[in-house]
């Protein structure tokens, strides 16, 4: 999200609500939001994704790969209300956008089509917003594409959701396209008009008996949770209209129902009745409040994204929950700790306008707050304040090994990586001490591909990359006693160290461990530490090139000259003896083990199970995940070097949804054709 800090701030009017735009991939979120843009006036033409005209997705990266990357903020303004529009990337690798945006949201509007192979991932969005409390309409986009008779679609949506699917509206068809729609709620037909508001028209008698038939089923989930209006259901009396609105916004509201409208974003079709409900319908920022905190407290502001900009430095962009906050005002975090706001902006796709003042309901961006992190609440009073919405961080699935084209750009490099995991939390850093290798890991091909590129273009860095090596190491099978000796004459003081070790082998998982048993001053005292210090210095790099563990070695015996040994010498005489001795111990290769959990819809197990068996892995079973009707979870024990790219086949296999889980088990024995492939790959071959 590159913003650019120029430009003017939009006018004030009433508390604006926020609405996050979310889905699945493809489903056409950014559509939607460029629809509603247009419909409100404020973009003079409606914009396509294909022509690369939109305000959302405007970033290089999103333009790049034609697809969001990042969260796009958008306000506009709809019969006197005032609403600002988060839209959230659907790719399951960019889901830690949406994590941070939902945050701070009044309600979700779940952008859905016609296509049975994306109900799992509708299901990853669903359980998102369930896990928040988050009211949600679901819009069912392309429309004019579907095939099927809408009953039958959301027949196919269903399992996605754990709450009913209930229809707002009915298509009316003509010559299998949808022309218009019914309004179940007000019973009235109405006919669409490209990029158009649509207009009223009479319903004929065919489609009057097919409203009365949907609208009577819209009313039976209603009195599921309303005692009078099953009754008057039951004595077929017709309820009152008011009473039935009141009962689609509280369930609504309350996560009891999802209500779906439908249309199509691209031809601007069914955006004004979505907006109508929107206005009537969305809850306002007190009940956000009451969700992200503890009710006795009253923060003013709720940090969702972090953003690095290339002169306006950092920018905090955040939800005012309540009061107001202004240019310059002192902001306290948790625990009292004071900041500075240096700069006020309101945000609209890629520009960023300085403002003077923001109000309850604003979605701003307060500039150089250096010690606030996403997800902070923010008070204009010191004390405690207890987040109540802290999402769990998605565990990372793919890693490379990155460093700098260039040694003297290292420096930067960090200060640049450090940024890009303040702006994007699903990635992470870490040092592989083995390998000697940076990490960064994230949630897939296209993420990790997005962070080089952001790199290169906002912070002009090359970097090069590569699959990260498998942390191997070995160990010995059987023990040995060898004698190592470092003697050197070269005029003056020679050099003399003669130490006699026994190397045994020691239970997986011991590490290593040096004693001795010197009796009468063979190896003086001072210079045993020494002799350790060869020793340890030896056994990281064994006969395979990898370091050695689960080791012991005892100086047993040994000889020293008066005048010519040192503490260098005996480190040497360490260093050859252990040198000489292990090709002797019967080496042999230790790969790592991880534990890994597959989550997947349960349609795939079976391929899941085949890929961890193909690849190496030991399956210790499956079972349903909990919570999550119609998944798996797959438990196995997998050698490291296969579950590298493991996401990319998992993924493949299970519609891009499938994630996973891994943490250390242990070390195990490699050796033959395997240990053989392992050591080419690594560029090592046996001493």
């Amino acid at each position: 999200m590159a913003i650019s800090t120029n430009g003017k701030g939009s006018t004030a009017g009433s508390t604006p609500r926020c609405i996050a735009l979310v889905g699945p991939f493809g489903s056409g979120k950014t559509s939607l939001l460029e629809a509603v843009l247009a419909r409100t006036d404020k973009v003079a033409r409606q914009g396509s994704v294909s022509d690369g005209n939109t305000v959302g997705d405007a970033s290089p990266e999103a333009r790049a790969h034609g697809m969001s990357v990042e969260v796009n903020i958008a306000d506009a303004e709809y019969l006197g209300d005032r609403f600002i529009f988060v839209d959230c990337p659907g790719s399951v690798e960019f889901l830690s956008e949406m994590d941070g945006a939902l945050s701070g949201a009044d309600l979700a509007v779940v952008v859905a089509e016609d296509d049975e192979r994306k109900v799992p991932a509708l299901q990853l969005i669903l359980k998102a917003l369930e896990a928040r409390a988050i009211p949600r309409v679901l819009f069912l986009n392309k429309i004019d594409k579907s095939t099927r008779r809408v009953h039958d679609v959301l027949n196919v949506l269903q399992p996605a959701s754990s709450v009913p699917l209930v229809l707002r509206q009915i298509p009316i068809w003509e010559d299998g396209q949808a022309t218009g729609f019914i309004d179940l709620a007000l019973e009235r037909a109405h006919v669409y008009h490209e990029k158009e508001p649509s207009t009223q028209i009479d319903m004929s008698d065919e489609d009057r008996t097919r409203e009365h038939e949907a609208r009577f089923t819209m009313l039976e989930h209603l009195a599921d949770h309303d005692d009078d209006l099953m009754e008057a259901l039951l004595e077929d009396i017709a309820p009152d209209r008011d009473q039935v609105f009141a009962d689609l916004v509280n369930e609504m509201q309350d996560g009891l129902i999802c209500p779906v409208f439908f249309g199509s974003a691209e031809h601007g079709n069914g955006v004004s009745r979505l907006l109508k409900a929107l206005r009537h319908e969305t809850p306002g920022v007190d009940l956000l409040s009451r969700r992200v905190m503890d009710t006795e407290q009253r923060a003013v502001l709720q940090v969702l994204k972090t953003l690095h900009t290339q002169h306006g430095g950092k920018l905090s962009v955040a939800r005012v929950l309540d009061g107001q906050v202004s240019d310059g005002d002192s902001l306290f975090l948790n625990g009292g700790d004071e900041v500075k706001v240096s700069g006020l902006f309101s945000v609209f796709g890629q520009t960023a306008s300085k403002i003077a003042t923001a109000g309850k309901g604003d979605l701003v961006a307060l500039g150089r707050l250096d010690d606030v992190k996403t997800g902070d609440l923010l008070s204009l009073d010191q004390g405690e304040l207890t987040n109540l919405q802290d999402a769990d961080k998605r565990s990372p699935v793919l890693a490379t090994a990155i460093a700098a084209a260039e040694r003297k750009d290292e420096v930067r490099l960090s200060a640049a990586l450090a940024k890009l995991i303040e702006e994007d939390p699903s990635l992470t850093i870490s040092q592989n001490q083995t390998t000697a290798e940076t990490l960064l890991a994230g949630q897939g091909e296209m993420h990790l591909r997005v962070a080089q590129e952001r790199l290169a273009g906002k912070y002009g860095l090359n970097v090069a990359a590569h699959t990260p090596h498998v942390p191997y190491s070995e160990t010995i099978r059987t023990k040995t006693k060898v004698r190592g000796r470092h003697k050197k004459q070269s005029g003056g003081h020679g050099q003399f160290g003669d130490v006699v070790l026994e190397i045994a082998p020691l239970p997986r998982g011991e590490g290593l461990q040096f004693t001795d048993t010197i009796t009468g001053g063979v190896v003086p005292k001072q210079y045993i530490p020494s002799v350790k210090d060869g020793v340890m210095e030896a056994l990281g790099k064994g006969n395979f090139g990898f370091p050695v563990v689960d080791i012991s070695v005892c100086l047993t015996d040994g000889s020293y000259h008066s005048v010519d040994s040192s503490d260098q010498a005996f480190k040497m005489a360490g260093i050859l003896a252990i040198r000489d001795g292990l090709p002797d111990c019967k080496p042999v290769l230790l790969e790592p083990i991880h534990k890994v959990v597959i989550s997947c819809p349960n349609d795939a197990t079976a391929k899941v199970n085949a890929i961890v068996s193909a690849r190496r892995g030991q399956l210790l079973g499956f079972d349903a995940r909990p919570n999550w009707p119609g998944w798996d979870e797959v438990q196995a024990l997998m050698p490291e070097a296969e579950i590298g790219d493991l996401i990319i086949e998992l993924r493949s296999a299970t519609a891009g949804v499938a994630s996973y889980t891994t943490e250390f088990d242990h070390m195990a024995e490699l050796s033959g054709k395997a240990a053989d492939q392992a050591l080419q790959k690594s560029g090592k071959q046996a001493a």
